[in-house]
């Protein structure tokens, strides 16, 4: 690279900007008054003149890929998918998946939906049953991912954008009047805002891959086509780091997998029940800009990978607006009660043909509790935390309604959301059944007085009524009597 700092400038901005965008970013600060010495003292300068031609093309490459997202979008989508598939691959790699995987999952896949239907009235989803591989799980989950993640992406670029022109401002008043006169160091600032967060996506994604199981996790339906799939490499992890029989683990999941497709190809007001819910609590999310302030200004400005570390101590503050706290409620409710739902019937399901079913959904729920990848993976990327209380108390109301009324009746609750339980009903689950027969019966009684208003009859007892009856059926007799003084009869007036 040249010795000269803004020549180096030029070069780097040339393989990002374009070599005419490059050369007006670089005039304007050359006019604006900045001296060499002042650019060369900017973070990074100085290590970006000793670079070996070899490092400055790697870094090249790697900032253009920075900023190929589109300058319509918030995040760099494209790079946090790259690094996803690049985090699946890390460690162990990513197995390719065998004839023989892929046949013992389909079959598994297979077998659970003949065991759920001896649990639950949804019939099994439509759609393939697959065998994937990590890459393949990245892949297919990232649009929903996108739809997941995009409220909030946009409001910690919006805030990473703003830390990130307010240090350089404060660089001075010459770094300010050459970004108003070309506007390229803007660009570059909300590039690196979106690249930032892309990073944080994928690294997140990545980690999660390489433990996901399945094609749904925590409840969220993660493809936006309908079907099952599971993991093969994960699944064959899992057996062999809880010592347990791969075959047992693999249909234990399979149950679960296909539990959860259910819910969601035949409850068909859920899926937009949940991710509008998702959508309007990250919507609401809150993000501290004095501590991305702060991050921001503690690395280089060159470096987005320094940016991304920087701030993944966290980006969001708690949120109290009553608007937050209603979505928040509302969302995790819902998981909960699918998550309550799947465990009961899955529970169901295996009880006759796994030994080790048992263990296995205890292990499960201990998981959760705990805090698994996918919570974790929430938790940074939205600032969701689950709450594992709320899904026992689903799965003890959904065990309690199935033994009480059936499983028809269970699963009838999902035909509308206006008749699923409510986060009060689920800390009671006991008396959940008695107070919503005690609902309806105060329903039909208030549809008796309406009838009986419209009628006339409102506050006639029975007795009352049969009198003014019998009353009424005397008196068109006494009408109908040959004796009677009506008009008409012997003796009467003409």
């Amino acid at each position: 690279m040249s010795e000269d700092p803004f020549e180096t400038l030029e070069e780097l901005l040339s393989a990002i900007l374009g070599p005419q965008t490059a050369r007006d970013a670089v005039a304007a600060l050359r006019s604006s008054g900045i001296a060499p010495e002042q650019l060369a003292s900017m973070g990074g300068m100085e290590e970006l003149a000793r670079m070996s031609p070899g490092q400055a093309m790697a870094m090249r490459a790697q900032l253009s890929q920075m900023f190929a997202a589109s300058s319509s979008q918030p995040v760099n989508w494209t790079m946090g998918r790259d690094l996803a598939l690049q985090q699946a691959r890390e460690g162990a790699g990513d197995p390719t998946v065998t004839a023989a995987q892929a046949q013992a999952i389909r079959r598994a896949l297979t077998v659970a939906d003949l065991w759920l239907d001896t649990a639950t009235e949804l019939m099994p989803a439509p759609g393939g049953r697959e065998a994937w591989s990590r890459e393949a799980w990245v892949t297919q989950t990232m649009p929903v991912w996108k739809d997941v993640c995009a409220p909030v992406a946009q409001a910690a670029t919006r805030a990473l954008f703003e830390a990130l022109t307010h240090q350089m401002r404060d660089m001075g008043e010459a770094v300010d009047e050459a970004a108003k006169q070309v506007g390229a160091l803007e660009a570059i600032m909300r590039t690196m805002a979106g690249a930032a967060f892309g990073m944080q996506l994928g690294h997140a994604i990545g980690r999660l891959a390489q433990e996901a199981v399945a094609s749904t996790e925590v409840g969220l339906p993660l493809t936006r086509e309908p079907g099952t799939a599971l993991l093969a490499a994960n699944i064959s992890a899992f057996a062999a780091e809880l010592e347990e029989d791969e075959e047992e683990v693999r249909m234990f999941f399979a149950v679960r997998e296909a539990a959860t497709a259910r819910l969601y190809a035949h409850v068909p007001w859920l899926r937009g029940q949940v991710m509008s819910a998702v959508e309007a609590y990250a919507r609401g999310i809150a993000i501290d800009t004095d501590a991305v302030e702060a991050a921001v200004a503690q690395v280089d400005l060159h470096d987005p990978e320094a940016i991304q570390a920087a701030l993944a101590g966290g980006m969001f503050s708690p949120q109290s607006s009553p608007e937050q706290l209603e979505a928040l409620g509302r969302l995790e409710t819902l998981l909960a009660l699918i998550e309550g739902w799947v465990q009961v019937v899955t529970e169901r399901a295996i009880a006759p043909h796994l030994p080790r079913g048992m263990a296995l959904a205890e292990m499960m729920r201990r998981r959760r509790a705990a805090g698994g990848p996918a919570e974790q993976v929430f938790a940074q990327l939205i600032g969701l935390e689950f709450r594992p209380r709320l899904a026992r108390e689903a799965a003890e109301l959904w065990r309690r309604i199935g033994s009480q009324a059936g499983d028809a009746e269970r699963d009838a609750f999902w035909q509308h959301p206006d008749v699923m339980p409510t986060a009060s009903e689920l800390a009671h689950p006991e008396d959940f059944l008695t107070m919503r027969q005690a609902d309806k019966d105060m329903d039909a009684e208030m549809d008796a007085d309406l009838a009986s208003l419209l009628d006339g009859t409102l506050g006639y007892t029975d007795a009352a009524r049969e009198a003014d009856r019998a009353d009424q059926g005397g008196r068109g007799k006494r009408d109908e009597s040959p004796d009677s003084d009506g008009p008409g009869a012997p003796g009467g007036e003409d």
